[in-house]
């Protein structure tokens, strides 16, 4: 069989999200299944260690599909001409786009629908794209998978697709995100908390992520018990918001929030590991990776009452309304005050870790594949 997987988010460095979940499973697919060939189908020069397996010709189509008109070339002209040239028997996407161009039975992962509910910080061109082709795509799909119970029934509801057609694969932490013990933490705390403890933000500058509550929360914690907690936050310090700047520069304690830019992978699993708690609350998401990866680590999570988190939390997660600074400020202050709740949720953690597994999920996919291709004519 030959299978033509959409690999424009296998980037070095920079696999976030749909990245991440491409790496895991399709590094484990093409090595469980040698008896197939898979062609991969980049849209610009692609790095070596994308190439996991002998049984891996990477293709660089043109052109970059970076822009909605660039995602139509590419996906309805490029692809359907590399699925024809190299007979592919089905086409994976891991980010959901599909070509309605081809008759070759095609896969889509879809991570969520974010753009009907959180419109903000998305331009209109791209809003008008998403709209107007998902749709499209989730009816052309031979299958579906989506990342969480939450964005399946979301695609149900929103799209009208039956949900015998669509197949929920988590996501899972990555093999680096792990506890670390007590002389690594301090050392860790000493590289980038200037020795403090802290509490910790995994993710983008994005208005959905919800940072402005984050930092007024943290703002309001320092300010109740005095403590010398540093809030780490982990991303590309990019204000995509005037209100995350705004809330930034009014805040008491804003010698107190440390951003260290985008980070090495390896001091991302040191930073999780060592932090107090992870602080996780954004208006919608998907799944939400830095949950799971957290609680891989046996630290507890403060993240959202809403959307997919509760689902991916479960009972080891404390839940918050996000848009309200008074909970999240109070679940800080009780990881902080309650040793007893404290290890109790780091218990919790460490069980429902168990739950998530990148072996499972890239056998999921798999299966998926399989009832994909049966529908070949």
């Amino acid at each position: 069989m030959r299978i033509a997987v959409n690999a424009r988010f296998l980037l070095t460095n920079k696999l976030e999200g749909i990245g991440r979940f491409t790496y895991e499973t399709m590094q484990r697919i093409t090595r469980n299944h040698p008896e197939h060939q898979f062609i991969f189908l980049f849209d610009r020069p692609y790095s070596s260690e994308f190439v996991f397996a002998d049984n891996v010709e990477p293709v660089v189509l043109f052109p970059q599909a970076r822009h909605p008109f660039l995602y139509y070339w590419f996906f309805n002209f490029s692809v359907t001409k590399a699925l024809k040239k190299y007979h592919a028997d089905v086409f994976v996407s891991t980010d959901g786009y599909l070509s309605l161009r081809t008759d070759v039975p095609q896969l889509a992962v879809m991570h969520d629908l974010a753009f009907l509910h959180f419109k903000q910080g998305i331009n209109k061109l791209e809003y008008q794209y998403y709209t107007h082709f998902f749709p499209k795509y989730a009816h052309k799909a031979a299958r579906l998978v989506a990342v969480s119970n939450y964005t399946k029934q979301d695609i149900v509801k929103q799209f009208n697709i039956n949900p015998n057609k669509i197949d929920v694969v988590y996501n899972a932490p990555s093999k680096g995100f792990k506890p670390i013990d007590e002389n690594l933490k301090a050392a860790v705390r000493q590289q980038f908390a200037d020795g403090s403890n802290y509490f910790c933000y995994v993710g983008a500058m994005h208005p959905r992520k919800n940072i402005e509550t984050l930092l007024r929360a943290f703002d309001a914690f320092k300010t109740s018990i005095q403590s010398n907690f540093k809030l780490v936050i982990v991303g590309r310090k990019a204000w995509q918001s005037a209100g995350i700047e705004e809330t930034y520069n009014q805040m008491q304690h804003q010698q107190d929030v440390i951003f260290t830019g985008r980070v090495a992978e390896e001091d991302l699993y040191k930073i999780t590991a060592a932090a107090h708690a992870m602080v996780y609350i954004p208006f919608f998401e998907g799944f939400g990776l830095p949950i799971v990866e957290a609680m891989a680590c046996d630290v507890p999570v403060i993240t959202s009452n809403v959307t997919s988190m509760p689902e991916v939390a479960a009972n080891a997660g404390i839940l918050v309304s996000p848009d309200d600074v008074n909970e999240v400020t109070e679940a800080m202050i009780k990881l902080v005050n309650d040793q007893d709740f404290y290890q109790q949720k780091k218990l919790a953690s460490a069980k429902r870790k168990q739950d998530f597994s990148w072996d499972v999920s890239a056998q999921k996919l798999w299966d998926n594949i399989l009832l994909a291709t049966s529908t070949k004519k």
